[in-house]
């Protein structure tokens, strides 16, 4: 595959793509925390079936990953993208008429579907096309990924209070996909060309490919329950749904500036684990601050969290990246620790919302993130970069 130089324009217009499709992954489940209430309004949804909205999506995007890069294979670069971005528009518009549960859920597994197909691309797409800076340009588009989801949850409500329709909070995103595909749509060739055959490979028997997985799912977890649970958690403190969803607009802002300041910083050395423990103490500190404080300095913990998570969810991608030197392999097994991942992390939104069922509050599911956060601190000793080689050949 032919290397874009950074410095180029068509590089620079590539970037510009990237950051306009990466904004379109994550307001088909950012926008419905805030407007949950409202939601179930018209809807009868127990805290478990609400749960649904951002779990399956999540783990459609899980199964959906393992195929992915097949399909860009097939497919090309340029039609890939321009296919998932339709889907995800499909998916969002279809929220205009929705009528039950069912039709909520499916069109949040719809998203969930394209959203898996850009993301399996995008590792193998950056670190072929910008070598010489894999970590920032990763660092942008994970970026783009969560300023998304600040947009969706801190306008969502908004769009709803001036509309009086939630169902357009949640459909309102579709002008997104339609910037994206415009800007895509425009690539040339030179910066959308085929990726270059190689054999498929199964990274299922290696150990170290399970434990990147199993990191990246665990971080990823407490991404997804906070992004669903965070706002109700805060109407049910006596906040209106407007001023939660402002809260976790604040949140996923931090998780822009974390996520363009810390991979940066963490270019520097190729020996992350310094960076990984840093941003894990960070999280357990806002969600220490969740549970027991909510109401004083309710600004500081989202604040921690969003430092926290924003840092920790490109460095865990980025960790995979430095694994293998090789653009194909290593997006191959970085689809392979996203598509485990998200399973693993689909599954926290339900747990959580599992025990606010049974225990009428949240806060049983951020002590339980908490304690997977301090088990994520053992796991950061495992990446030393001088055995890489070893683990993965």
């Amino acid at each position: 595959m032919e290397n874009v130089r950074a410095t180029s324009r068509p590089a620079v217009w590539l970037m510009l793509g990237i950051i306009l499709v990466a904004l379109n992954l994550r307001p088909s489940m950012a926008a419905v925390g805030p407007l949950l209430s409202a939601i179930r309004g018209d809807i009868a949804l127990s805290f478990s079936m609400a749960s649904l909205l951002t779990m399956l999506p999540v783990m459609a995007m899980g199964l959906a990953m393992f195929f992915g890069i097949g399909i860009s294979r097939r497919l090309g670069e340029q039609r890939t993208v321009i296919v998932s971005l339709l889907i995800i528009g499909l998916a969002t518009l279809s929220r205009l008429w929705l009528d039950s549960a069912a039709q909520l859920i499916g069109s949040a597994v719809l998203a969930g579907i394209g959203i898996a197909l850009i993301q399996a691309l995008m590792p193998a797409l950056i670190k072929s096309r910008f070598p010489d800076h894999v970590a920032l340009c990763m660092g942008l588009y994970v970026t783009a990924i969560m300023g998304g989801a600040a947009l969706a949850a801190s306008f969502g409500p908004l769009v709803m209070v001036q509309t009086g329709s939630w169902r357009i909070g949640l459909a309102f995103w579709t002008v997104l996909t339609l910037l994206a595909l415009l800007v895509w749509w425009t690539q040339s060739p030179a910066s959308s060309s085929q990726s270059t055959p190689v054999r498929k490979e199964s990274f299922a028997g290696n150990p170290r490919a399970w434990l990147l997985a199993i990191f990246f799912g665990l971080g990823t977890a407490s991404y997804t329950c906070v992004l669903a649970w965070l706002a109700p958690y805060y109407v049910e403190q006596g906040w209106s749904e407007q001023r939660a969803g402002l809260l976790l607009g604040f949140l996923t802002a931090m998780e822009v500036i974390s996520g363009l300041l810390i991979p940066a910083i963490a270019n520097r050395s190729r020996d992350r684990r310094s960076v990984l423990t840093a941003l894990l103490l960070l999280i357990i500190a806002g969600f220490c601050g969740l549970i027991l404080s909510p109401q004083y300095l309710s600004l500081l913990w989202p604040c921690l969290l969003g430092l926290g998570i924003g840092g920790l969810f490109p460095m865990s991608l980025i960790v995979s990246l430095d694994h293998l030197d090789n653009p194909q392999r290593a997006g191959s097994l970085t689809a392979f620790v996203q598509g485990i991942g998200y399973l693993i992390a689909g599954l926290s939104p339900l747990l959580a919302g599992i025990i606010r069922d049974r225990l009428g509050s949240f806060e049983w599911a951020w002590w339980s993130l908490t304690a997977v956060m301090v088990v994520m601190l053992l796991m950061v000793l495992r990446f030393n970069p001088s055995q890489y080689a070893r683990h993965i050949r």
